[in-house]
């Protein structure tokens, strides 16, 4: 299992909670990011900065079992069909039994942005999404065995 982060877009506290506790249990960290944003990572992938590159990319090297960090909710339904575990950076699990629901919100919010209305953006990020966040990641760790 390798943890994969969709760096794009990605707060800088989850990339280095991210690196910590795949540290801590063994885990290979990759990001994948556009050349447009510098990442210090050992396993760092860029791309080019086309629309969907990050993204096919990401969804081309995981595997079933692996973790994908991400906020594209598109992106989290390719990798649940993929047999792979995806988190969000606010710490919140993505379930396949809910991904319909969550394409159908945002194609809804995407066809009021066309047509010239707005929707809110994420909130400020708190110290209690970081906390949120590594716990849910560290559950997820735990319940996969350690590598021999």
């Amino acid at each position: 299992m390798k943890i994969i982060i969709d760096a794009d877009a990605c707060p800088k506290p989850v990339l280095a909670i991210c690196k910590q506790v795949g540290q801590m249990y063994k885990r290979e960290v990759y990001t994948v990011a556009s050349f447009d944003h510098q990442i210090d990572n050992d396993h760092h992938i860029m791309v080019d900065n086309t629309s969907q590159e990050a993204d096919l990319k990401i969804i081309n090297i995981t595997q079933a079992d692996d973790l994908v960090i991400t906020q594209d909710w598109g992106l989290a339904a390719m990798v649940l069909s993929k047999k792979a575990a995806c988190l969000s950076p606010a710490g919140i699990p993505y379930d396949v039994n809910k991904m319909d629901f969550l394409l159908e919100e945002r194609e809804v919010k995407a066809k009021l942005r066309r047509g010239g209305g707005r929707t809110k953006g994420p909130k400020k990020r708190t110290v209690q999404d970081d906390e949120r966040f590594e716990a849910a990641l560290v559950k997820i760790l735990e319940n996969i065995a350690l590598p021999q």
